[in-house]
């Protein structure tokens, strides 16, 4: 399913990315809802369990984070586990049906089932988190984080901790959003050791302790003594504790799991995002909408820093943090080459956001 799923955003990526400028409204027309008198009832698609520790979790959290702030104006729902395909349009459709007045699909997924589903309620709003198109649907918003800003502090601090200079990545589909993440966190460790290397394992799941588990082990043994991971459970950052390797969380702080290995983690934080769009739901505001945020934002953040780490390391990381924040760090500024020795973006250039959004090749050092 994934595989066709990836050949369909390759060939369509360029047409959505130009359709939706990012951080900006594609859609001309307002919204023409009036002010809800009752709460807004909102509801939550998950592709993992709440407890998976990483990608649902932070979802789940902001949902309740987002609780807290609206108070009586939100009541929520979710449902969790739901499979990527026909299973989704069946829970979306249902969720629809139930009087839902906003609906969130929280993975890359779920994006042709809510599409679907979306067309056929056009008073529900239908928002999607990673994807590239919404079909032409008004009732229908994407928006994204920029997960690769954090991959690059981990990548700075993977160069400058490993001995080995070698890597393990255990990552879930070769989708854009994951190929971006190995990427940038090749480019962060390839600055610091230009012979660093980062070997890619890929589980195909988004969650799946065993086979994370299993991958980790497979790349400590290849010699990697740094593990990260584009997976949602602990289960690879638990691997690398045991091996007294260092590894880094999975969108949320999962230092409790693995205290001597967690070095950090990029942390999602859609609370903020998920408050405001209730809000304008409840306001009558609410506009699709297409948006991409990051550390200067405040969606993309970093756990703290384990102690253990050294302080030159420290440094290292918050400048990259800082001059992510502040525009004057992009880890995808040239030249870089890819896994061929090719030059693909010269010297002061930058990959534009719109060819970000369909990532499908690897920078020099990625083994894949």
């Amino acid at each position: 399913m994934f595989d066709t799923t990836r050949r369909k955003l390759l060939a369509a990526g360029a047409v959505g990315a130009a359709g939706l400028a990012i951080g900006t409204t594609p859609f001309a027309a307002m919204a023409e809802d009036a002010k809800k008198d009752g709460p807004v009832k909102a509801a939550f698609l998950y592709v993992g369990p709440v407890g998976d520790f990483g990608w649902t979790y932070a979802h789940d959290q902001a949902r309740k984070c987002m609780e807290k702030k609206l108070g009586d104006m939100v009541k929520t729902t979710y449902v969790e586990n739901v499979a990527e395909g026909p299973d989704a349009e069946r829970v979306l459709r249902q969720l629809a049906q139930d009087g839902n007045d906003i609906i969130f699909a929280t993975s890359f997924g779920f994006m042709n089932p809510t599409i679907k589903v979306a067309k056929q309620f056009p008073k529900v709003k239908f928002e999607h988190a990673t994807g590239y198109t919404t079909g032409g649907n008004k009732n229908m918003g994407l928006y994204n984080s920029r997960f690769y800003e954090g991959r690059a502090v981990l990548g700075t601090i993977a160069g400058m901790m490993s001995k080995t200079g070698k890597a393990g990545y255990v990552a879930s589909f070769p989708i854009p959003e994951v190929v971006m993440g190995i990427d940038a966190f090749q480019l962060a460790a390839q600055k610091v050791n230009p012979k660093f290397q980062t070997q890619v394992v890929w589980v195909n799941s988004w969650y799946d302790p065993a086979k994370e588990a299993d991958a980790a082990k497979a790349l400590l043994d290849q010699g990697a003594d740094v593990i990260t991971q584009h997976t949602d459970s602990p289960a690879p950052l638990q691997a690398a504790e045991k091996a007294g390797a260092i590894a880094f969380g999975q969108a949320w702080n999962m230092e409790s799991f693995a205290p001597n290995a967690h070095m950090t983690a990029i942390v999602d934080n859609w609370c903020p995002y998920y408050t405001r769009r209730v809000q304008a739901v409840h306001d009558g505001t609410w506009e699709a909408d297409n948006v991409w945020l990051g550390m200067k934002d405040g969606e993309v953040e970093m756990a703290p820093f384990n102690n253990k780490m050294p302080e030159d390391v420290q440094k290292a990381a918050q400048k990259i943090i800082d001059g992510t924040k502040d525009g004057s760090y992009d880890v995808f500024t040239g030249p870089i080459k890819d896994q061929s020795g090719k030059e693909k973006v010269s010297a002061g250039q930058k990959i534009p956001d719109e060819e970000l959004l369909k990532l499908d090749w690897y920078v020099d050092g990625v083994k894949s």
